[in-house]
Order: structure tokens, then C-alpha cells, then sequence
């Protein structure tokens, strides 16, 4: 079995590879633009959500031609498992009041039942942020439970376990260049 580049992981873990790396830099060219276009003159505050959206988002910054600030929070609702449990935890990373005149774009790895991107948009509209938007890599719609309004979204995909470019399995696979739905030997 042959391994992958810049990693350590057999190809036999994968069912196949879902999005290539030059499909992502694709998408992320298409967002960026897309945001390039609906946020010039405006004060925008990109807020990736750790772990998994951490590689998308360095590569959509850099994409992102008008000024931005950048800042992160942790929500997850997965735990070590590979499904999510629905209690979404939420952590700032920054004092989130001193952004509260900027619109806000979260950017999330993957759109599964909702739950995690409906907490953080309450969340943040407490602080009271008013200008709250959505963009996430990848879209599983067959398991939403809980409506979301995304704005930006990557590519849907089927309801797959699916990890690389961020997206993980137990803190494994986020370094692979593209993503790949998981072989179920891997996780069940």
C-alpha cells in the first residue's frame, strides 16, 4: 500500500478522497472572492473555529484581499467521537466585546446537524454582535437538525465520516492535503 504525501497514513484508512487539494484551492478562491465582494468597505472580523477550520481559514485569509481581523474560538459538540453528541462548548479566545462594531463571518471545517453553528450564532448575538454570517468548507445536509443560514458553503457532500485539510479523527489525519471519507475499520 502506497502512503500519502506529507503523511504517515496508508490509503487503505480512506474510502476515497471526496475533495482533491486543487478542488479546495478552488472553492477557496471562490469564497474569498465572493467575500472580497459582499464585505469591501465594511469592517470584517473573520472568526475560525478551532480545531478543524484552522487550515481552511489561513488559506481563505490569504485569499481575502480587503483588511480583516481575525480571531478564534473552540466549539464543539464531537468530543472523541464520530458523531456529534449535540452539547456544543463554546471558548473564546479574545475579548470578542471589542469587535462588536465589525460584522462578523464564522468560518467552520464542516456543517453537519446545525446544532454547533445555532449555539455559536445565540452566542454571539448575546455579546451583541449584529451582523452574523456563516462560512463553512463542507455541507452534510442529509444530517441537519437544526436550520442554519450559511452564506458561503464549499461543497456539499453525502453523509460520510470525513477527515484531512483540518478535519480530524482523534487529532489524526487534520495534515492531509485533501479530504477523504474514512474507512469505518478506522473508527468503529
Amino acid at each position: 500500500m502506497s502512503n500519502i504525501s506529507n503523511a504517515e497514513y496508508p490509503m487503505s484508512d480512506f474510502k476515497k478522497i471526496l475533495v482533491s487539494e486543487e478542488e479546495i484551492k478552488g472553492i477557496i478562491s471562490r469564497i474569498a472572492n465572493e467575500i472580497n465582494d459582499n464585505y469591501a468597505g465594511k469592517k470584517l472580523l473573520i472568526c475560525a473555529i478551532l480545531k478543524g477550520a484552522f487550515i481552511f481559514t489561513s488559506d481563505l485569509i490569504r485569499q481575502i484581499k480587503i483588511p480583516l481581523d481575525v480571531t478564534f474560538i473552540k466549539a464543539s459538540s464531537y468530543g472523541n467521537g464520530s458523531v456529534s453528541v449535540g452539547d456544543v462548548k463554546v471558548i473564546e479566545f479574545s475579548d470578542l466585546n471589542d469587535y462588536l462594531s465589525f460584522d462578523i463571518l464564522v468560518v467552520d471545517d464542516i456543517l453537519d446537524t446545525g446544532n454547533t453553528l445555532c449555539s455559536l450564532k445565540s452566542f454571539l448575538k448575546a455579546k451583541g454582535f449584529r451582523n452574523i454570517e456563516f462560512c463553512t468548507l463542507l455541507d452534510k445536509p442529509d444530517r441537519r437538525e437544526s436550520p442554519i443560514d450559511v452564506k458561503y458553503i464549499g461543497k456539499k457532500i453525502e453523509n460520510e465520516f470525513v477527515v484531512g485539510y483540518g478535519l480530524d479523527f482523534n487529532e489524526k489525519y487534520r495534515s492531509l492535503p485533501f479530504i477523504a471519507s474514512l474507512d469505518e475499520k478506522m473508527y468503529k
